[in-house]
C-alpha cells in the first residue's frame, strides 16, 4: 500500500483529454469553467504539467466523474507489486522508496513488468520445491493467471465492446429479466441450432457445462443453481456469436503465450455472460434506484450475490459510470480466486491476506451479509460489504466449496449505497485498519500480525515482550 504523505505528482493529460473531448467540450470552454488559463490546461493534457488535487476535484465534477477516473490505477498496481517483491529477503533487505518506484516503472514499465513476472516463477518454483516437488517451469499456471488479471485490470475491468454487443443482443431479443432462462433456452435452440439439457452426473465428474458441437446439444449439471444456469448458458451465446468481438479486444494487446490467450477468451465470455444477465444501462439505474443493496439486484435479475457484486465491479462506462467499487472472491485459506478493482484498492499479489477484514469473518456467520468500514496504511477508508456465496444444499457427501466475496469502496461514494445506514462514517475511529497482509504491511502496532513485513529490521532484544516477540524498526 502506499502512504499518502509520499504520493507522488499526478500526470493525467490523455485521461483528461479522452473524457474532455468525449463530452465535446473544447480546451477553452473546460479551462474557463475550472478557473484555468487555456495554455495552463494545454500544459496539463500534454503531461509538462501534473493535474494538482485541487484543480482535479474541479475537473471531475463538472465531467461528471469520479476523481479516481483520473488516477493511474494500473501504474499504482505496478507499483505497489515493485515495492512488494522488491522488498524481499534476497534482493539484501530494505524496502525500496516510493519515489524511486514510481520513476522506475513510469521510465521503464516493461522492464518492471518482466521483472515481476520473473519474481513470481521464482516463488512459484520455491512453493513447489518446499512442497516435494521439483519447482514449477517459468510461466507457469500461476504466471499465466497473474498475466490475465492483470491484462483485465489494464482494461479497468471494463470491456465497452462486450457491454454494448450483450446491450443489443438483450434488446434485439427482448429478454426477459425473470424469464431469461427460458428465453435463453429457445435463443440456443432457434438462433444455433443447440438443444439445452440437464445431466445429474456432470457434478460427479467435476464438470458444470458440457458442449457437444457434433451432437448440438448443452448439457447442463442439474444440481446447479438457476442462475448458474442462466450465465452458462450466456457463456455458450458469447462462445457461439461473439468470438470476434472477444478476439478483436485479444488482438489489441497480445498476451504472452496461447495459453494465456485461451484463458483471457474464457474470462471475457465470462463478461459477456454477466453483461447480457445484467445490461448496462438497465442494471445502472436499477443499481443507483435500489441504492446499490445487493439483495434487491440478485432479485430483480435472477442473479446471485456473486454476480452481482462482479458486475458492479465493471460499471465503469465512459460518460455513464457507476459507483467504483473494487471485488474480491476469496477461500477459507485465504486463497483468491478472483479479483477486480475500479478504485485505488490494491490487493497483496505475494503474501497472505490480512485476518480483520471482514470478508475472513463471514466465514464464521456464513449467508449473513457483513458490512465494515476499513483503512489502509495510505490513509483511505473503504466501505466493505462481505458475504459467503454458494448454495447450502448440496448432497451430504459433495463437499461444496466454502467461499466468500467483499465488494467495497472509497468512503466518499458510501452515502449513495444502503450499506451506510447506520455508520459513522465521520469517525475515524470507526475504521477498522487492515493491510495487504502482514508480508507487504507496513503497520508497526498490528497485535494480528503473524509474520513480520519484509525488508524492515527486527529488536528481539528481552527486555520487553510485546503482542509479537520482536518490533519492527525503521
Amino acid at each position: 500500500m502506499l502512504r499518502t504523505g509520499a504520493a507522488p505528482k499526478l500526470y493525467a493529460g490523455e485521461r483528461l483529454r479522452r473524457l474532455r473531448t468525449q463530452r465535446r467540450i473544447s480546451q477553452a470552454a473546460l479551462a474557463r469553467s475550472i478557473g484555468l488559463s487555456p495554455s495552463y490546461l494545454s500544459q496539463i493534457e500534454c503531461d509538462q504539467r501534473p493535474l494538482p488535487r485541487p484543480i482535479l476535484h474541479r475537473v471531475a465534477e463538472h465531467l461528471g466523474v469520479p476523481a479516481s477516473a483520473f488516477e493511474d490505477g494500473e501504474a499504482l498496481r505496478l507499483v505497489h507489486d515493485l515495492r512488494e517483491a522488491a522488498a524481499d529477503p534476497i534482493f539484501g533487505g530494505g524496502t525500496v522508496d516510493l519515489a524511486e518506484a514510481y520513476a522506475a516503472t513510469r521510465a521503464a514499465p516493461l522492464v518492471a513488468e518482466r521483472f515481476l513476472a520473473l519474481y513470481r516463477a521464482f516463488r512459484a518454483q520455491g512453493e513447489r520445491a518446499a512442497a516435494g516437488g521439483h519447482g514449477a517451469p517459468v510461466g507457469g499456471p500461476d504466471t499465466i493467471y497473474e498475466e490475465v488479471r492483470d491484462w483485465v485490470q489494464g482494461h479497468g475491468n471494463h470491456f465497452a465492446a462486450l457491454d454494448h454487443a450483450a446491450e443489443a443482443l438483450a434488446e434485439q431479443e427482448g429478454f426477459r429479466r425473470n424469464g431469461l432462462h427460458d428465453d435463453l433456452v429457445r435463443h440456443l435452440r432457434d438462433a444455433h441450432g443447440i438443444a439445452v439439457t440437464g445431466d445429474p452426473s456432470l457434478l460427479a465428474q467435476g464438470t458444470v457445462w458440457r458442449l457437444n458441437r457434433s451432437a448440438r446439444t448443452l448439457a447442463l449439471a442439474d444440481e446447479a443453481s438457476a442462475e448458474s444456469r442462466v450465465f452458462w448458458m450466456a457463456h455458450i451465446v458469447a462462445q457461439l456469436a461473439h468470438r470476434h468481438d472477444v478476439d478483436r479486444l485479444l488482438r489489441r494487446t497480445p498476451l504472452s503465450s496461447a495459453e494465456a490467450t485461451a484463458l483471457a477468451r474464457v474470462g471475457l465470455a465470462n463478461y459477456f455472460a454477466g453483461a447480457l444477465m445484467m445490461p448496462y444501462g438497465r442494471f445502472l439505474a436499477e443499481a443507483r434506484a435500489v441504492r446499490y443493496d445487493v439483495a434487491r439486484l440478485q432479485r430483480r435479475f435472477g442473479a446471485s450475490f456473486e454476480q452481482v457484486c462482479h458486475r458492479l465491479s465493471t460499471m465503469q462506462r465512459p460518460g455513464l459510470p457507476g459507483l467504483p467499487f473494487f471485488f474480491l472472491k476469496t477461500d477459507i485459506a485465504g486463497n483468491v480466486l478472483k479479483r477486480s478493482s475500479a478504485t485505488r484498492f490494491q490487493f497483496s499479489r505475494f503474501g497472505g491476506p490480512c485476518p480483520l477484514w471482514n470478508v475472513y469473518g463471514a466465514f464464521a456467520r456464513p449467508g449473513e451479509t457483513l458490512v465494515q468500514l476499513a483503512r489502509t496504511p495510505d490513509d483511505v477508508t473503504y466501505l466493505n460489504v462481505a458475504r459467503t456465496v454458494g448454495r447450502g444444499d448440496h448432497a451430504y457427501l459433495s463437499r461444496p466449496r466454502s467461499v466468500a466475496v467483499v465488494l467495497g469502496c472509497e468512503i466518499a461514494y458510501a452515502p449513495l449505497t444502503v450499506y451506510a445506514a447506520g455508520l459513522d462514517l465521520a469517525s475515524p475511529a470507526a475504521a477498522v485498519p487492515i493491510g495487504p497482509g502482514c508480508r507487504a504491511c507496513e503497520r508497526t502496532d498490528c497485535r494480528h500480525r503473524a509474520v513480520p513485513p519484509v525488508g524492515r529490521a527486527l529488536d528481539v532484544g528481552s527486555g520487553e515482550r510485546g503482542v509479537v516477540p520482536y518490533r519492527i524498526l525503521g
